[in-house]
């Protein structure tokens, strides 16, 4: 870069409205900036000239932009890639870091958060083009840059609000260390899936992951259940057990509802992790055991340490990275395509041709205040499924308890609805009044049909042929 002027910046949109502002944008910040309309034209443009940085969109018709950084590195392994995308998965943010890139934006993006996003981008050029080269590392092999999936998929943990991007990164970054992590979040959030999720894309996946839910146990069940017992050691213990931690050596403990734990328990789970090794109940010999801990968590330790009910030392103990996943409830705008998640999922389990869910039913679904998360989600999503007569869910299919909450749609922490949710309630009620017909609802926004068929896209709306096939439907 040293040898250039201004710094370049590549990028790839096949939105024109997009990728025409950030161009207008980053010119103004001083960058020679080009625009490829798709992956195989960005793939051409970074072949034939050097570009510091690379900005892509993800869901893209040819090359996705997962595709695009992958073979970026065989063209252009000097760029710095960041991508953009609307709805992430921490699959997806997994195989994003694993590929190389730098970081990556939720759409609908703010400039300021774009423009800070490149310039440590940039930052990380001058300061690698600062230090002596060595020999690259070898690019890892494919097993280990996908997460296996065993049991559910973990792209079922889906969003593009703030604050899942942000659990998304830190996931990913945090998968490939030992430390231990704390997961904070209600019921049903979805805490065990980001425990397997952090197992399935670390060095441990090929060893076992195991949870116990320290809630549901006695003191004494527990400290057999995780550290194993001797033959005799009580009543009814008849042979020798190894324990959990034993079963899990070399992989992952995943220890749910850890604030329910006894102080006498907690006391010994921190020597083990202090000592990495175990006693079983009625032992006298320890055990060496490699195990890394994921913690969880619907308590607020910090309150629990204060009052003594939590030892400060196991807090900071399991309190390495915490994590925080928010509840339904403040990301209300991710309801329609974990809905649309949950849809497919069973639609095909019970090998049902269900295409979407009515403009109704899914205002009802964005009005209930979701106690149980995404679980209690899944659940009526399931149960339409099974219950649906024909191939749209309609709002009859749904529980009562969802048809029949009265509340409005609650406002954000700030007390105010965002510019977007007010936008997405807007344009599913003008759909809702011309029944489902694009472009008159279009005519009405006074919109292109293309804009509004990108925010339908956004807010989960059936396409035209599915809506010209099956009247109103959400999709």
């Amino acid at each position: 870069m040293s040898s250039r002027v201004r710094p370049t910046l590549l990028v790839v949109d096949d939105d024109p409205g997009s990728s025409g502002l950030l161009r207008e944008v980053f010119v103004q910040e001083g960058y020679d900036v080009s625009v490829a309309q798709s992956g195989a034209e960005a793939l051409k443009q970074a072949a034939e000239r050097p570009f510091d940085v690379v900005l892509s969109d993800v869901q893209m018709p040819d090359i996705d932009g997962i595709e695009v950084l992958r073979r970026l590195r065989g063209v252009a392994p000097d760029s710095t890639v960041i991508l953009v995308t609307a709805y992430s998965t921490i699959e997806m943010a997994i195989r994003a870091l694993n590929e190389g890139a730098f970081d990556y934006v939720r759409k609908p993006f703010k400039l300021d958060e774009v423009r800070r996003v490149v310039e440590r981008a940039m930052e990380r050029r001058r300061a690698r083009e600062q230090t002596p080269k060595t020999a690259p590392a070898s690019a890892p092999t494919p097993s280990a840059q996908e997460p296996r999936r065993r049991g559910r998929p973990i792209a079922a943990i889906i969003g593009s609000h703030p604050d899942m991007v942000e659990l998304f990164k830190l996931v990913s970054r945090v998968a490939g260390t030992k430390s231990s992590v704390m997961i904070i979040g209600e019921s049903g959030t979805g805490k065990e899936l980001i425990a397997r999720t952090i197992h399935e894309a670390s060095t441990r996946r090929d060893r076992p992951f195991v949870a116990v839910n320290c809630t549901s146990l006695s003191e004494t069940l527990l400290e057999s259940e995780l550290f194993g017992h001797v033959k005799g050691a009580f009543t009814g213990a008849i042979e020798r057990r190894p324990g959990l931690f034993l079963e899990a050596h070399r992989g992952t403990v995943f220890l749910d509802e850890v604030g329910d734990m006894s102080l006498s328990m907690q006391a010994k789970l921190l020597r083990v992790l202090q000592e990495e090794e175990v006693k079983p109940v009625g032992g006298t010999d320890t055990i060496p055991v490699d195990v890394r801990v994921v913690a969880a968590t619907h308590q607020d330790l910090e309150a629990l340490v204060r009052t003594g009910r939590f030892r400060l030392d196991l807090y900071y103990r399991l309190h390495v990275v915490a994590l925080r996943v928010p509840p339904l409830r403040e990301r209300r705008d991710d309801i329609p395509v974990l809905a649309e998640h949950f849809l497919r999922e069973y639609g095909l389990l019970a090998q049902r041709p269900i295409q979407g869910f009515s403009t109704k039913a899914m205002r009802t679904l964005m009005n209930y205040p979701w106690p149980g998360n995404v679980r209690e989600l899944e659940n009526a999503v399931e149960r339409a499924v099974a219950l649906a007569p024909g191939s749209i869910v309609e709002e009859s299919d749904l529980p009562d308890k969802i048809v029949h909450h009265a509340g409005p749609i609650p406002a954000t922490p700030g007390g105010q609805a965002t510019l977007d949710e007010m936008t997405r309630r807007y344009v599913l009620s003008v759909l809702d009044k011309v029944r489902g017909n694009k472009t008159e609802a279009a005519r009405i926004l006074g919109v292109p049909r293309r804009t509004l068929y990108r925010m339908l896209e956004r807010y989960g709306v059936a396409s035209e042929e599915e809506v010209s096939q099956s009247g109103t439907s959400i999709h």
